[in-house]
């Protein structure tokens, strides 16, 4: 019995890291759950692979997420709030190209395939990547939620 007890707590041991999680310190975790319905008119252009939207509601996300059509009945969406500061007035990404956001404070761009930044800025401190939100697809309705 007691073999078990040591054994258990030097499983318990080896198990725990001490690497701590690479959390964002610069975005709050917004909780929400939203769904599109891609029937309705302002959504209908999710329903094309390769096209994105921004949807800025309020209660969903920091400041509104981006949503794109991935291929493959794969969604993926993201905050539209710059990764890489704390929210501000120009901190609210716009689509560019289609399938990017810019951050107009750093003019930093990512991909909303991949969420990754497209170009290593010349800095020393950490940069970060887009913060990404669940998906989840049923029929014609996509549940964003954190």
């Amino acid at each position: 019995m007691k073999i078990s007890f040591y054994i258990a707590i030097l499983l318990v041991m080896v198990s725990c890291s001490s690497e701590s999680l690479d959390r964002n310190p610069y975005l709050e975790e917004a909780n929400f759950k939203f769904e599109i319905n891609l029937n309705l008119a302002s959504y209908s252009s999710l329903t094309t692979t390769g096209n994105a939207i921004y949807i800025g509601n309020t209660g969903v996300g920091t400041k509104g997420i981006f949503v794109i059509n991935a291929g493959f009945n794969t969604y993926y969406a993201w905050e539209a709030s710059c990764p890489n500061h704390s929210p501000n007035l120009c901190s609210k990404m716009t689509i560019i190209g289609g399938t990017n956001v810019k951050c107009s404070c750093e003019n930093y761009e990512y991909s909303l395939f991949n969420g990754y930044l497209l170009s290593t800025p010349e800095t020393e401190k950490k940069v970060y990547g887009l913060l990404n939100y669940r998906t989840s697809v049923n029929g014609s309705f996509i549940t964003v939620s954190n």
